[in-house]
């Protein structure tokens, strides 16, 4: 049975760590390869990123698995949380061999972070490596195939999408083929999720992504009521966003670097369907991609353009997911209302 997340791509685990209250609003999130590691690459195309051993996954260099994968807030500060799950690792053995002794390993984490830095209230609250085993110890201690907690958790607790809450959100696909892809998105975007003619989130306009189901339109007076104050809050603005929206999409079936590499470039499509505008100045906005190659690809190049058009799907579906999912924020450090709120429908 499927849960609609990326934890039906057979050996991945995710978890979240949280922090909320006196000045915090931000949090981790890790997705744990299984023991031996994923095939894995990156796709940066934001303006302003924060990541960390993201050359190791270029294709021309050694490393060809990576243990997890952390999305985190908390800015550049944030990626300090990676950190905590390579001790994990290492205290585990896992990680790439370099020594004579299973013990002597050094773990491949690569991180990205999301703008999140004084929405709670205090710039100095943000992510270090005590959240970062939290949220792994979070994904080890998980079943395999659990579902995945969706909205304002995690990597997500802070995250904004435009002048709206944003959130984390998890999308799958079982394909013709028998091979899983999915998704799991961290939405804070610069730009925006919404039609502001509609008042629809621009992911739903694609409704064969939704099973053919066409979203009905907010009322003319919650659309308009929704445009006011969105109007209201921007002039409230001091500063302009400072954003990112980060992914990790994975399948099992069998990958290269450069083909993973392909399937984060293209699931870039996913946030471009569903963000306007997207890979701005402000934005970090960046891609992982894992293979657990626990299924063959048939060498047949159509079998991969399927992996990558699924790719793009569920990332456009984990968004919208991550915004219906979000909830409304109000403290020391603004205000954001859920798309939910301002439109019903969801959140």
């Amino acid at each position: 049975m499927t849960v609609d997340a990326l934890t039906d791509v057979a050996g991945l685990r995710v978890g979240h760590a949280t922090r909320r209250g006196d000045g915090w609003l931000t949090g981790t999130t890790v997705v744990l390869a299984p023991e031996g590691g994923a095939v894995a690459a990156v796709d940066v195309r934001g303006g302003g990123p924060g990541t960390k051993e993201t050359d190791a996954l270029d294709p021309r260099n050694l490393v060809q698995k990576v243990e997890a994968v952390v999305l985190t807030g908390g800015s550049a500060y944030g990626l300090d949380a990676a950190s905590g799950v390579m001790a994990w690792l290492e205290e585990r053995g896992r990680g790439v061999r370099v020594g004579p002794d299973p013990a002597h390993v050094v773990p491949v984490v690569p991180a990205a972070c999301v703008f999140d830095l004084g929405r709670g209230g205090d710039f100095r609250a943000r992510p270090d490596a005590a959240l970062g085993r939290e949220a792994v110890e979070a994904a080890a201690g998980s079943a395999l195939g659990a579902p995945v907690a969706e909205g304002c958790l995690g990597a997500g607790t802070g995250a904004a999408v435009g002048l709206l809450k944003g959130g984390v959100g998890t999308a799958s696909v079982v394909l013709a083929s028998g091979v899983t892809v999915g998704a799991l998105v961290v939405a804070n975007a610069a730009g925006s999720v919404v039609d502001p003619t509609t008042g629809v989130l621009y992911g739903e306009l694609y409704a064969e992504l939704f099973g053919g189901r066409r979203v009905a339109p907010p009322e003319d007076e919650v659309r308009d009521a929704a445009r006011a104050r969105l109007a209201r809050l921007a002039e409230q603005a001091v500063a302009p966003p400072l954003n990112t929206t980060l992914a990790v999409v994975a399948t099992d079936a069998e990958l290269s670097k450069a083909q993973a590499q392909k399937l984060a470039g293209t699931a870039h499509d996913g946030i471009a369907r569903a963000v306007r505008p997207v890979h701005l100045l402000h934005d970090g906005d960046s891609v992982f991609a894992l293979s657990t190659g626990v299924r063959e690809l048939p060498a047949d190049a159509l079998a991969l353009n399927e992996v990558l058009a699924a790719g793009a799907d569920v990332v456009t579906r984990a968004i919208v997911r991550a915004v219906r999912a979000a909830e409304t924020v109000e403290g020391a450090g603004g205000v954001w209302p859920s798309y939910g709120e301002l439109y019903g429908g969801g959140g």
